[in-house]
């Protein structure tokens, strides 16, 4: 049995959480997420969310720790809400906000027209190299991150690209001249 799993969910105020069958519906006041469980029995008992194991599921064992963790970002999301800040840096490169998503100029020949899903917003501070995403849905955000990093991450010799805030680049040294 998983330890993580077995820790109960504290439901915090104005969130509301229903399950009917195998489908859990989170309401908050920044939205409401819905989600469907596999291998384990989520019930609502005195203002927590307990998780457990269904022994009739094979993979009740593997998937314990992460529905319950799952349930958990579904209520901590609509009750606060989850960001990620993007840092932009080169000579050039910036992000500017457009009406459904991001134009992104990071050194090619064009700029970058990135969409956003519905689910997730970005603003865009800091003389455009730094950009804020927020989400209620964590695993949206965590993705469209990645995917928005991915379109140039940083290189280790000038450090140019998108990075995380406060993550760390190794940097590498250049080449060395010859006599």
């Amino acid at each position: 049995m998983s330890r993580i799993g077995k820790k109960p969910i504290p439901i915090p105020p104005g969130v509301l959480v229903q399950v009917e069958q195998d489908v859990v519906k989170v309401k908050g006041p920044l939205g409401s997420l819905s989600r469907q469980v596999l291998g384990v029995k989520v019930a609502v008992d005195s203002g927590k969310v307990i998780v457990s194991d269904d022994p009739s599921h094979p993979k009740a064992g593997a998937m314990h720790g992460l529905m319950r963790t799952l349930v958990a970002n579904m209520i901590e999301g609509v009750s606060k809400g989850f960001s990620k800040v993007l840092v932009i840096s080169g000579t050039g490169y910036k992000a500017d906000p457009a009406p459904d998503g991001l134009v992104l100029s990071l050194g090619f020949s064009h700029p970058v027209n990135f969409k956003l899903p519905p689910d997730v917003t970005a603003e865009v501070t800091d003389k455009n190299l730094k950009i804020v995403l927020k989400s209620i849905n964590k695993e949206s955000l965590g993705d469209t991150a990645a995917k928005i990093r991915a379109l140039r991450p940083v290189e280790p010799y000038k450090g140019k690209g998108i990075s995380y805030a406060g993550e760390k680049v190794k940097r590498k040294v250049g080449k060395a001249g010859t006599k």
